[in-house]
């Protein structure tokens, strides 16, 4: 991702990779529960079919609510440092940079225990501004999928849903899936490992 101008945020100060990594495996349960949804209609299962296609929706949200969080927790995000951190080099080789230099600078004044606010936004650096227009733009199109599937649900009431008219939508769902593996392997991992 680059160097980071000084005191902003990079990729290994800010991502949790246990959150991002449940909300992925929430989304890729959303591509199951659509081919559950498929088979279902295509066996004129209508019942069925809604029960999966609502399943669909909800981990659909539940995946743009993790990207909510994500992104709130990224405006406020604490960097914490212990002075005695800095001192133990054990303790110091699992500080990221941008807590050694915060840390470094404020321990200087006699501080025991720094909390700084630096928030990572579009504004702040490169890899913000890329960050917040990749996962927007992919937040975006997961949530114009959830209108359509339920508008899909809707029009399952009314008896005008077949599996031709799921299919294209199946589709769509699938492409948003698979464009956030590698959204999630690229940002994500190669971002928090790079060389890796």
């Amino acid at each position: 991702m680059g160097n980071n101008p000084a005191g902003t945020p990079s990729p290994e100060d800010v991502f949790s990779i246990p959150i991002t990594t449940v909300s992925t495996f929430v989304l890729l349960m959303s591509s199951m529960s659509m081919v559950l949804s498929y088979a279902a209609l295509s066996q004129n299962r209508i019942k069925a079919f809604r029960v999966w296609l609502l399943s669909t929706v909800i981990l659909g949200a539940t995946f743009v609510g993790f990207q909510i969080f994500e992104f709130y927790e990224f405006a406020n995000h604490q960097v914490k440092v212990e002075c005695s951190d800095l001192l133990d080099d054990s303790k110091r080789e699992r500080l990221t940079d941008l807590e050694i230099k915060i840390g470094n600078e404020k321990c200087i004044e006699g501080v025991k225990k720094v909390s700084e606010k630096v928030p990572l936004t579009p504004q702040v650096n490169l890899f913000g501004s890329t960050f917040f227009t990749l996962t927007g733009f992919h937040g975006g199109h997961v949530t114009f999928g959830i209108i359509w599937l339920l508008s899909l649900l809707i029009y399952s009431f009314r008896g005008n849903v077949s599996p031709l008219n799921l299919d294209l939508a199946a589709l769509y769902w699938h492409f948003v899936d698979v464009v956030w593996i590698v959204i999630f392997t690229v940002v994500y991992l190669f971002g928090v490992f790079p060389g890796y």
